[in-house]
């Protein structure tokens, strides 16, 4: 039988290290070449780390949590061929069925009085609860959550005082919603704080707003956009819309495509843009790169791609570097106004929020129409007011009249 080490993989350019977040198996499972063994935690990206070959996973080395450099050792393998592995899953199978009843006695005897007055209050099943103390026990957090996910509501006990009083009903004073739970925070929620700290520290960030009719796009979304999507195989969202707007202020007003690196100010000749996407881990910026040279089709087709990596946890760390300039949208989750926060070295953010129909006096007389508060925070050690302004009102003009897109006007 030969060994093979699992071993951090090389880590992304500008990250120095890695956090272990997730083991997907223990000590004595059969491994399957290219099974994931577990997976890297960095400030960016999630990486996972395969089998390079087929065995058994013969001991770990670096549990959950902990923080590894690249190249360092993880756990090891033990090679064993095909045939032995079938014939060790068979037998594993076997303990299992065998062993069912001894695994419920053996979870039974470490339950503390407490607990075992709770799982009987609840009249609950213990095999189907799913323990996460050493050697997976059954802890409170885990009956609790448990109780809560099922809505379980708590029996009737009985007691017997006497002969004729033997159905008098009891019911605990215990609160189940008093518990507490401390985790880690991850690295990218570590990595967001300090950023974001950064940003309070070192910038002068002001915010100025501008409200937009979006009744044009509403229309022009409803006019084409079925044959849009027929062409193009895509929905026609309102992202593609507030890009193209931002694509148009940033040629306008060349500061905002810029970042200040000590003394000097470099100014960027492409345009890479930032939108900030929603993920499972918090939010992430993944960059639409070279996106002035887009139409709207491909737009909103790389838009989608990188909402659904970000989603699913798939996002490269070259699809997270860089950008420009970043676009939020809080509107997607109901918000009517916020501040965003700028996303360093960038010196300027954009904030979209939610379409709501509101009163508006237009010539004099009221009308009801679709409106949206627009948020800029920019950095006022590099833009003044006025091109603040102004590039809020360039983006305005262009939602509330889209065919200055085609005119470049």
């Amino acid at each position: 039988m030969n060994f093979i080490d699992i071993l951090v993989p090389d880590l992304p350019e500008s990250v120095t290290d890695a956090t272990v977040a997730t083991w997907h198996k223990k000590p004595g499972d059969k491994i399957m070449r290219d099974e994931v063994l577990l997976e890297i935690e960095t400030d960016k990206v999630i990486l996972e780390v395969p089998a390079v070959e087929s065995g058994i996973l013969e001991s770990i080395y670096k549990d959950t949590g902990t923080t590894v450099l690249a190249k360092e050792l993880l756990g090891r393998i033990k090679i064993i061929n095909t045939e032995v592995l079938k014939k060790i899953e068979q037998n594993s199978e076997n303990i299992v069925l065998n062993n069912k009843k001894n695994k419920i006695e053996e979870i039974e005897k470490y339950l503390t009085p407490s607990l075992r007055r709770l799982i009987k209050e609840y009249n609950l099943d213990i095999k189907y609860i799913k323990g996460s103390g050493l050697n997976g026990r059954i802890i409170r957090e885990d009956i609790e959550q448990y109780i809560k996910n099922n809505k379980i509501k708590p029996v009737d006990l009985t007691i017997n005082k006497n002969q004729n009083d033997n159905n008098k009903k009891i019911t605990s004073n215990i609160d189940i919603n008093r518990s507490e739970k401390r985790i880690p925070m991850s690295r990218l929620r570590k990595r967001i704080a300090e950023r974001l700290l950064d940003v309070s520290q070192n910038t002068a960030m002001l915010t100025t707003f501008n409200e937009v009719n979006m009744k044009p796009v509403i229309n022009l979304r409803n006019q084409y956009g079925e044959s849009f999507e027929k062409n193009h195989g895509i929905r026609l969202g309102f992202m593609s819309f507030y890009v193209k707007a931002v694509i148009e202020a940033l040629n306008k007003y060349p500061e905002f495509n810029a970042s200040i690196d000590g003394d000097d100010i470099i100014y960027y000749q492409y345009i890479d843009i930032s939108i900030a996407v929603s993920t499972p881990r918090g939010l992430v910026t993944p960059v639409l790169r070279n996106v002035d040279q887009q139409n709207i089709a491909e737009i909103e087709k790389n838009i989608k791609e990188l909402a659904i990596k970000g989603r699913e946890n798939k996002l490269k760390v070259n699809e997270l570097i860089g950008g420009n300039f970043t676009i939020t949208n809080g509107g997607i989750f109901g918000s009517l106004m916020s501040t965003p926060i700028i996303n360093p070295p960038q010196v300027a953010i954009l904030g979209m929020h939610a379409i709501k129909d509101r009163a508006i006096v237009i010539n004099n007389k009221i009308d009801i129409l679709p409106m949206m508060y627009l948020a800029l925070s920019y950095d006022h050690r590099l833009i003044d007011g006025r091109e603040a302004v102004g590039f809020l009102l360039v983006i305005k003009n262009i939602l509330e009249d889209p065919i200055r897109l085609l005119l470049n006007v």
